[in-house]
């Protein structure tokens, strides 16, 4: 029957026994009171009338007191111990142990909760085991898909340890599935060379370090030498608020490159070879010309010194052209050698002011010289490489200014840093294509200039082999600046 009854009911029982124990107790109490009143305490029936009342009132007060101590006993724990048995188990349930399942038959409303909480279990565990299901087959999708990528592949965590990587990666790193899944990149990285090279361009990427050119990896791969261009991503996702970005890690890929490495680098052969042939019949070229220009063999008419000089021209452009690309290829095949000296800027400077002497005055333009008068830390560098930067950016100077400008070149130093400069004041260079000037071939927009779009680009390439920087400021309309800086 107690399992039958509710816990109000439980209570209400035992609250109403108490209270009627009590009640009775008090009754016979009152009871024999009046009896031993109303009985004369000489008479022969009063001893044995107080003791029947002791004996009344003794046996009831034990009663009441065992009654109230089993009350004490069985009430309380009826209550905890199905309370204890749900705590337990929304602990399990908490702990992702949905087999967890409750027995309460201690009451109607205990029985209800127990079915109540079996029926969530079994749909939380149902929605695990499918969701465990999902979450598994998405995985073995997602291996799928990571491994038909043909280009090494490896995802990172915050920890640097490996998420995931391709069969790509693990067969150019030379490591095995088992070596590297869900282990940390940086231990691994101690016994492999090459991830530990793409560890730290991934750190260097993070921090925004200077790469003087994002060469190349050459890596030996499947039995022959195999070139690889690196890219670093980094994985975001939202946060807690679903708005602010939170970074979950990085990805490092791999693309191979090998069969452009190898048709840049028969290009580069080629145009080597055809700049070097083309100077021989150029100097021939040039060394007729100048014969016939000789008075002593015959004087020209207007017409064909107007011609010879035309001739003149255009060999010169074709020698600049060819000397541009051999110091290009020269770049490329990483045979560019310097031949470093102590050297004064001034003397830069006035070769690129003498090798620009004629231009400027056939443009009317006027140069400028700006040189302080304290000394100027010497440097270190390959005369003839810098003087035909400095050259360079003097004619480009001298053609991008107006009729009867002006020019400015000149040196200053501040600090450690020795910087040469060369400023014209014609249309200027949006500053969207700052960057875009000094790439092979890019000729801004509109211009009309004649140009191989290779002259900056090399002296960009000079300058850093020397550790120094070519940098440009420009506003349309003002003119532009070019700057190049070495620290001494």
């Amino acid at each position: 029957m107690m399992k039958a009854m509710t816990i109000k009911m439980k209570l209400t029982l035992a609250i109403g026994v108490l209270v009627s124990m009590i009640v009775l107790l008090l009754a016979l109490s009152v009871i024999n009171l009046q009896v031993l009143t109303a009985t004369d305490p000489n008479s022969p029936a009063a001893a044995p009338a107080l003791s029947r009342a002791l004996i009344w009132v003794v046996a009831v007060g034990i009663i009441c007191i065992m009654i109230g101590i089993g009350i004490l006993v069985k009430l309380p724990s009826s209550i905890y111990k199905p309370i204890q048995e749900i705590t337990n188990g929304i602990q399990e349930i908490a702990n992702h142990n949905y087999n967890t399942r409750l027995n309460l038959c201690y009451s109607k409303e205990l029985a209800e909760v127990g079915k109540n909480f079996n029926r969530m279990a079994a749909r939380l565990n149902d929605y695990h085991s499918s969701t465990l299901s999902d979450l598994m087959a998405s995985k073995k999708y997602m291996d799928t898909i990571i491994n038909s990528i043909s280009e090494p592949i490896i995802g990172l965590n915050n920890e640097l340890d490996i998420l995931f990587i391709n069969n790509e990666a693990l067969n150019v790193l030379n490591l095995g599935r088992e070596d590297v899944f869900q282990k940390s990149a940086q231990e691994i990285s101690l016994r492999n060379d090459l991830l530990r090279r793409l560890i730290r361009g991934m750190m260097e990427h993070k921090e925004d370090v200077a790469i003087k050119k994002n060469e190349p990896l050459k890596i030996y791969a499947d039995n022959k030498e195999s070139y690889f261009q690196v890219k670093y991503m980094t994985i975001s996702q939202p946060g807690a608020d679903g708005v602010t970005m939170e970074k979950r890690g990085d990805v490092i890929m791999l693309k191979n490159i090998t069969e452009f490495q190898e048709l840049d680098s028969a290009k580069t052969t080629f145009i080597s070879t055809i700049s070097h042939e083309l100077k021989t019949p150029i100097s021939a070229i040039m060394m007729s010309l100048k014969l016939l220009q000789d008075t002593r063999v015959g004087s020209l008419n207007d017409e064909q010194s107007q011609l010879s000089k035309s001739i003149k021209d255009s060999s010169d452009r074709l020698l600049e052209i060819t000397g541009e690309l051999l110091n290009m290829t020269q770049v490329e095949s990483g045979k560019l050698q310097l031949k470093p000296k102590i050297t004064k800027p001034i003397e830069l400077i006035d070769y690129a002011i003498r090798a620009n002497q004629v231009q400027a005055e056939k443009f009317s333009i006027h140069i400028e010289l700006e040189y302080p008068s304290e000394k100027i830390h010497k440097l270190f560098v390959d005369s003839e490489k810098i003087a035909w930067v400095l050259t360079n950016l003097l004619s480009n100077a001298i053609h991008y200014s107006k009729e009867n400008g002006r020019v400015i070149i000149g040196a200053k130093q501040e600090d450690d840093v020795v910087e040469l400069y060369v400023r014209d004041f014609g249309k200027g260079i949006d500053p969207r294509y700052h960057d875009s000037i000094f790439e092979r071939y890019f000729r801004v927009p509109g211009t009309k200039v004649q140009g191989s779009g290779l002259g900056l680009s090399i002296s960009k390439d000079f300058v850093e082999a020397h550790n120094g920087t070519l940098t440009i400021e420009s506003e349309l309309g003002k003119g532009s600046c070019f700057s190049i800086r070495f620290r001494v």
